[in-house]
């Protein structure tokens, strides 16, 4: 009731500012209560760290609006009480002037009033003149009673003001030392885990070089026998070539070297993949079905698929020196046959962009071979 008096003797400024106050803080714990659920029911320790901090930007937002919405009533109060008090003593200065006058009544002697010619008439007349005042008297007197209970209910309503004003401040400040203190633990977290990630790069990375090492020597170990075992079924030696005429191993230092496909290189010797591990070799992607060719004369040492890498030829050229050819899918060469510079090896697979791999090793070790393609 008191709310709704203050608001119908406040200017509409004051009565819109304080509603708009009230609501927007009703909202903003609305909100505030919905991202601690949503917080509550994050899986992601990032996610809920985020919803936790917009929570308490909205609590903060709520503990504003509330401040406002404090002072707004503050003011308001203030206003009534000094109207309230202005009423109360318009209505209490006829009384006080009744008063006085009885008073002055009550103290003259009645001697004098016997004495003096018309005091048995003035006596009635005052009589019934009080007769006629004392209802409106009672009236009036009804009238400051509520005023100084009203007064009262304001002085009531502006302490309860300046109570939810420095409640309002208070609960800021908690909220903001909240939000200062979660965006510094989220700082730290961020903090340590960079650090962890940056660790754990690294350690990817020596890992992958590590498992493309023990990749490699599996293969050389679980392959070698079949491929004793190959060599061993070949005929015998060749004889000797005529004069003039040299082995493809003799010719892979004249010879320039080639690509097996045309394509685009879209890896590099040394470059690092998205698994951390350096690559070997040079990819191309190719035509779907694309020819592929060997590089360089030589003889086939292996050439069948490999696990995961499709179709597999390997050439010797001599010397210490050999090449992979990887990603074949239809493969022509034979074991133990020999080729030379751009005899065909098979072709790429028919997919959706298929990509053809060479590596050259010299001693096992892998080679640029940008340098030697001529």
């Amino acid at each position: 009731m008191l709310s709704l008096f203050l608001l119908g003797a406040a200017p509409v400024s004051d009565q819109a500012r304080l509603a708009a106050a009230k609501r927007a803080a009703a909202a903003a714990d609305a909100r505030a209560r919905l991202l601690e659920r949503d917080a509550d029911e994050a899986r992601d320790a990032a996610d809920r760290a985020r919803v936790r901090e917009a929570a308490v930007a909205e609590r903060i937002r709520a503990a504003e609006a509330e401040i406002t919405a404090a002072r707004a009533q503050a003011a308001l109060t203030a206003r009534a009480l000094g109207s309230a008090r202005e009423t109360l003593a318009e209505r209490q200065a006829p009384i006080q002037r009744l008063v006085a006058a009885l008073q002055s009544l009550a103290r003259r002697p009645a001697a004098l009033s016997v004495a003096q010619p018309g005091s048995v008439d003035e006596v009635v007349h005052v009589r019934a003149v009080l007769g006629t005042v004392l209802p409106v008297v009672q009236a009036r007197s009804r009238a400051v009673r509520a005023e100084i209970a009203r007064a009262e209910r304001l002085r009531a309503s502006a302490v309860a003001a300046a109570q939810a004003l420095a409640a309002g401040q208070a609960r800021l400040q908690r909220e903001r030392l909240a939000l200062v203190q979660l965006q510094g633990a989220e700082r730290l977290r961020g903090a340590t885990l960079d650090r962890s990630a940056l660790v754990e790069s690294d350690r990817a990375l020596a890992l992958g070089e590590r498992a493309r090492e023990l990749v490699d020597r599996l293969g050389t170990a679980e392959d070698a026998a079949q491929v004793r075992a190959a060599l061993a079924a070949l005929p015998g030696p060749l004889p000797r070539p005529e004069r003039g005429i040299a082995e493809p191993r003799a010719r892979f230092g004249t010879a320039p070297y080639r690509l097996p496909a045309a394509g685009r290189v879209v890896e590099g010797l040394g470059e690092l993949s998205t698994s951390g591990v350096r690559a070997r070799g040079v990819t191309l992607l190719v035509a779907p079905g694309a020819l592929v060719r060997a590089p360089a004369a030589g003889r086939i040492v292996f050439a069948r698929p490999f696990r995961d890498y499709g179709g597999v030829v390997i050439i010797d050229h001599g010397d210490g020196w050999s090449s992979a050819v990887i990603g074949l899918d239809a493969i022509a060469a034979t074991v133990g046959g020999t080729v030379a510079s751009g005899a065909p090896l098979g072709r790429a697979v028919l997919g959706d962009e298929p990509r053809i791999t060479v590596e050259l090793r010299r001693r096992g070790q892998a080679v640029d071979l940008a340098q030697l393609i001529g």
